[in-house]
This record gives C-alpha cells, sequence and structure tokens, in this order.
C-alpha cells in the first residue's frame, strides 16, 4: 500500500497559475474582458474548475450563446478536458510561460480535436470508468467491485473539492496488494502520450518472471523496445530516476484516477 504519505500530499498539492482569456472573436463588448486568473490543481479536469471562468466571461458574449458549452485552446489547440490538468501542461510545457494562457470559447466546438462535456456528471462518469479499468489491471477488479456507492461518492467529492485526506481514505484500499500472498499488483495501469502518435499502453506486470521488481529502465525497454535509450518520462512535473521501482511509481506517482499519464519525450537527434 501507499506509505510515503508526504510524496502524495506533495503531489496532491500541485498547483499551475492559469490565465483564462475570452476569444476575441466572441466579445460583444467594446472592451475585452480582463483575464480570469485561477490556481488549478494539476490532477485536477478543467470542467472541474471552470464554475467561476464561464460565469466571469458569459456577461461579454451573445445571450444566445451563454448555454453553449465552453470549451479551452492553448496556442490554437484544443485542450482534451478528460486529461487531468497536469498531463495537459507537462505535453505543452516547452512553449508555456507561467501564467499559462488559455483561451476561452463558446463558439465553434471542435468536434473532430475533443469530446463533449455539457456537464460535471460527464466528468464523473469517464473518472469512475478509469478507476475501474486501473482496478480491473491492479486487482482484478475486486476492490471497486467491493466498495459502496459511498466509497465511490467520497472519491469524486474527494477530488472535485481538493480533499486529499478524503479522498486517500478510500483510495488507498485501491493501492493494497490484495491477496496476503501477492506484493505486487497484477499489472501497471498506465498510459503514455507522445506528440501526435497514439496514447500507448500494453499489459506490463511489476515484477519478472525471475521475480524481481520492475523498474521504470525495464518499462520502457518493455514498451519503447527500440527507443528506450532515446526516450525522456515526464510525470508531475518531474523525470523519474529510470531506477525507480515500477510498483512505488504506480502506488505513489499515479493520477487520481489510478493511472500513471506519463508524458514521452524522444530525443531524435540521437543515433540509434
Amino acid at each position: 500500500m501507499a506509505n510515503d504519505r508526504e510524496v502524495l500530499r506533495e503531489i496532491w498539492e500541485g498547483k499551475l497559475p492559469v490565465s483564462f482569456q475570452l476569444n476575441s472573436e466572441e466579445v460583444i463588448d467594446l472592451q475585452s474582458p480582463e483575464p480570469y486568473y485561477l490556481m488549478v490543481p494539476r490532477l485536477s479536469y478543467f470542467p472541474i474548475v471552470t464554475d467561476k471562468v464561464r460565469k466571469h466571461f458569459s456577461r461579454y458574449i451573445h445571450q444566445d450563446k451563454q448555454d453553449s458549452e465552453m470549451w479551452l485552446d492553448y496556442n490554437g489547440l484544443a485542450l482534451k478536458w478528460h486529461y487531468p490538468i497536469g498531463l495537459l501542461y507537462d505535453l505543452n510545457k516547452a512553449d508555456i510561460e507561467l501564467p499559462w494562457a488559455v483561451t476561452v470559447h463558446f463558439e465553434k466546438f471542435p468536434e473532430s480535436e475533443i469530446l463533449h462535456c455539457p456537464n460535471r456528471e460527464v466528468v464523473e462518469m469517464y473518472f469512475m470508468s478509469c478507476l475501474k479499468e486501473a482496478d480491473v489491471l491492479k486487482h482484478r477488479s475486486l476492490v471497486v467491485s467491493s466498495m459502496q456507492r459511498k466509497d465511490h461518492n467520497q472519491l469524486w467529492l474527494g477530488l472535485q473539492n481538493d480533499k486529499f485526506d478524503q479522498f486517500w481514505a478510500v483510495n488507498r484500499k485501491l493501492m493494497e496488494m490484495g491477496p496476503s500472498s501477492e506484493e505486487s499488483f497484477k499489472y501497471i495501469p498506465f498510459r503514455c502520450y507522445h506528440g501526435e502518435r497514439p496514447v500507448r499502453q500494453k499489459l506490463v506486470k511489476p515484477v519478472a518472471e525471475d521475480g524481481k521488481r520492475k523498474t521504470l529502465q525495464n518499462f520502457l525497454e518493455e514498451v519503447y523496445p527500440t527507443e528506450h535509450e532515446k526516450v525522456k518520462v515526464v510525470i508531475h512535473g518531474v523525470e523519474p530516476p529510470r531506477e525507480t521501482p515500477l510498483q512505488w511509481m504506480s502506488e505513489h506517482l499515479s493520477y487520481p484516477d489510478n493511472f500513471l499519464h506519463l508524458c514521452i519525450f524522444i530525443d531524435e537527434t540521437t543515433a540509434t
């Protein structure tokens, strides 16, 4: 079970300063509104934290657009609401100056680029779906299926309200090993993100056939067999050492949905 509580809390408390600016083409006032500034949790999702942003800009757009679905972009790239905020930042970090300048839209929803998210209930359903998928990989779905509805609610409310203790009181069960004979998860829930490439997932065990615990280095050799020497991995804004045990990473560096969301950067200049 995750026991380095200081690590868990430090990651939970990670925040990013964001400057939200309404798309100038949608402003109906003579003067553009001031940006709206927020410190947002890295582990959260934009639809959870932008209610005040919507309220702030609604008065400056056409009345018939005020109930339209709000969406965000950075440098012309629509931001996927189902990606955690910290992941979105890390994927674009090379180009970002803080505060992160994000553009707010109420028109021309980019259907081909991002999913619709009309309300928070959609985020909750997506979040719980990811949790269940992670539990299938780690415990064959034994933990989530044994939880009561109030446990599910506590996880969601803990994330939504940015309450570390409330969330981890339940989430710790998802970080336990399961049967006493097991000292690791069955598989490690992860997703690797690299530019325009499809998100990469595969079944990876945290323990090798000889019983040795796998490290991040072993993981990269398995997931990027021809490129592992050129790969840089970033999660929560840091690059974990390659000798970091994979099991430890899953217990302590996973996002609230229990997945390791890994940003992959490949040095294309390095000789193969």
